[in-house]
């Protein structure tokens, strides 16, 4: 929690519903959200070690903008693990300071959506055969669990992932 916001990260590999559930979150609890940054820095998948930390940082620094207009509560369209596992996929390398950005901003809770909506191709999306995207949940997964970091899923239709959100970040809102 920073200043008394609860920071919430939506994780998980491209095209599960993260950046729709994002804003649609802080319409209903009428606070802010933080888009993934990546996708107003580049157009392709062709990036750079110097992108990829050019990405790190301006997603560091949009969420600290942000917290300052939150109402209670933030929700972020990613996180610094993803920069890294994008990083580590495309490029082969993590550079370090993608580590130091991650522990600038503790989340308070993770919502690892899973895989089980229909893939959608958007021009920047390019890991849509069912073995990449069993692949790439895999290593969402496997982060977090390498970290510790406790999480909800989120899964099933629409309406059901809407569900779990709502009811997981309303008892969030009543610890306050």
């Amino acid at each position: 929690m920073f200043n008394g916001i609860i920071l919430v990260c939506f994780y998980g590999p491209e095209s599960t519903g993260k950046t729709v559930m994002a804003r649609k979150m802080a319409q209903l609890f009428h606070t802010e959200w933080v888009p993934e940054v990546a996708r107003e820095l580049i157009t392709s998948n062709d990036f750079s070690r110097e992108d990829i930390i050019t990405i790190g940082r301006a997603q560091t620094e949009r969420i600290f903008a942000k917290l300052r207009k939150a109402n209670r509560i933030l929700f972020c369209d990613t996180d610094l693990i993803t920069t890294q596992i994008y990083s580590r996929h495309y490029l082969g390398v993590v550079p370090p300071v993608l580590y130091e950005l991650e522990k600038m901003v503790a989340y308070d809770r993770y919502f690892l959506f899973d895989i089980d909506v229909p893939w959608v191709s958007d021009g920047l999306r390019d890991q849509g055969s069912e073995t990449q995207r069993q692949h790439l949940f895999g290593m969402f997964k496997k982060e977090l669990e390498r970290r510790m970091i406790p999480y909800v899923t989120v899964h099933g239709t629409w309406e059901e992932r809407e569900q779990i959100i709502i009811k997981e970040t309303e008892r969030l809102l009543n610890k306050l």
